[in-house]
C-alpha cells in the first residue's frame, strides 16, 4: 500500500512539474520574444573586427589606384594606342578632358581597368611611348572592411527573417506596428549596406588611372587685335559726350543741395559783413 501511494504522489509531483514548464511557455508573449530578438541583434552588431578575421578568406580584395604622366611626341597616334589598349584589356574611359593652350596640348583621362590586367596595361601604356613624367601606383587591402561588411549584412538578414516570422505570430494592432517599424528601419540597413559592398566591390574588380599624355608646342606671340584708330576715335568722342551729360543731370539732379549752399554762402557772408560794421 506504501509503494502504491509512493507511486501516486511520485506521479502527481511530475505532473504539477510538466504544467508549470507548459505555463512558463505559454506566458511568453510577441513582445518579450520581439525584445529578445533585439537584445541579441544589438550585440551581434558590436562583434568585433579580431572576431570577424577569424573567419576564412579566400581572396584578398585589393583597390589599386594610379597616376601617370607621359609627353609624347604624336600625341594623336598615341591617344589612338591607348584607346586599342583599354579595349584589349576589357576597360574603360570614366572621363575624358582635351586641353589646348599656347604651350602644349594634353588629354587628361581617367581609365578603369579589371585589376587583373592592371599591371600589364601600365607596362604597355608606358613602353616606347615618349618620356614618362611622373607614375604612381598605390594598392590598399580593404579585405577587413569586406568580410565586416558581408558579416553585418549576413546578421541584419538573419534578424529580419526572425522579425517577419514575429510578424506572422502577432495578435494586437500595437504589436504589428512595433514590429513592422523595426522591420523597415532593418530593410533600410541592409540596402545601406549592400550598396556599400557593391560600391567596394566596383573598386576592387576595375582598378583606376588617372593619365594624362601631353605634347608641347613651340610658343608662338600672337598680338591681340586691336580695333582701327577711327572706330577707337568715334568712341572716345562718344564716351565723352555720354560722360557730359551725365555730369550735367548729376548736377541737376542735386538742385536742393546748391539751395541749401547759397543760403549758407549768404548768411556768412551777412554776418562778415556785421563784424565789419562794428
Amino acid at each position: 500500500m506504501r509503494k502504491i501511494l509512493s507511486i501516486f504522489i511520485v506521479t502527481l509531483l511530475m505532473i504539477s512539474c510538466h504544467q508549470k514548464q507548459s505555463d512558463n511557455y505559454t506566458a511568453t508573449s510577441i513582445e518579450d520574444e520581439s525584445i529578445l530578438v533585439e537584445q541579441q541583434y544589438k550585440n551581434s552588431s558590436h562583434e568585433s573586427i579580431d572576431e570577424i578575421e577569424k573567419q576564412e578568406v579566400t581572396k584578398k580584395k585589393i583597390i589599386k589606384d594610379g597616376r601617370l604622366g607621359i609627353r609624347v611626341s604624336d600625341l594623336e597616334n598615341i591617344k589612338f594606342r591607348i584607346d586599342t589598349i583599354i579595349n584589349h584589356y576589357g576597360g574603360y574611359y570614366a572621363s575624358e578632358k582635351l586641353n589646348n593652350s599656347d604651350w602644349e596640348t594634353s588629354y587628361n583621362l581617367k581609365i578603369r581597368i579589371p585589376s587583373d590586367n592592371f599591371m600589364k596595361f601600365i607596362h604597355d601604356a608606358e613602353t616606347g611611348v615618349g618620356e614618362i613624367l611622373y607614375k604612381e601606383i598605390e594598392a590598399r587591402d580593404v579585405t577587413d572592411q569586406f568580410i565586416d561588411l558581408e558579416t553585418r549584412l549576413e546578421n541584419k538578414r538573419n534578424y529580419l527573417k526572425r522579425y517577419n516570422d514575429l510578424l506572422i505570430k502577432a495578435n494586437s494592432i500595437k504589436e504589428i506596428l512595433e514590429i513592422e517599424e523595426k522591420i523597415r528601419a532593418l530593410e533600410e540597413e541592409i540596402e545601406n549596406t549592400t550598396g556599400k559592398l557593391k560600391y567596394l566591390s566596383d573598386l576592387v574588380a576595375y582598378s583606376t588611372l588617372d593619365l594624362t599624355i601631353s605634347k608641347q608646342k613651340n610658343f608662338k606671340y600672337h598680338p591681340t587685335k586691336r580695333d582701327k584708330f577711327s572706330e577707337k576715335l568715334k568712341q572716345s568722342l562718344s564716351k565723352g559726350w555720354f560722360g557730359f551729360v551725365d555730369f550735367f543731370l548729376f548736377i541737376i539732379n542735386i538742385w536742393p543741395l546748391w539751395i541749401i549752399i547759397t543760403l549758407i554762402f549768404y548768411l556768412w557772408k551777412k554776418y562778415k559783413m556785421k563784424i565789419k560794421r562794428k
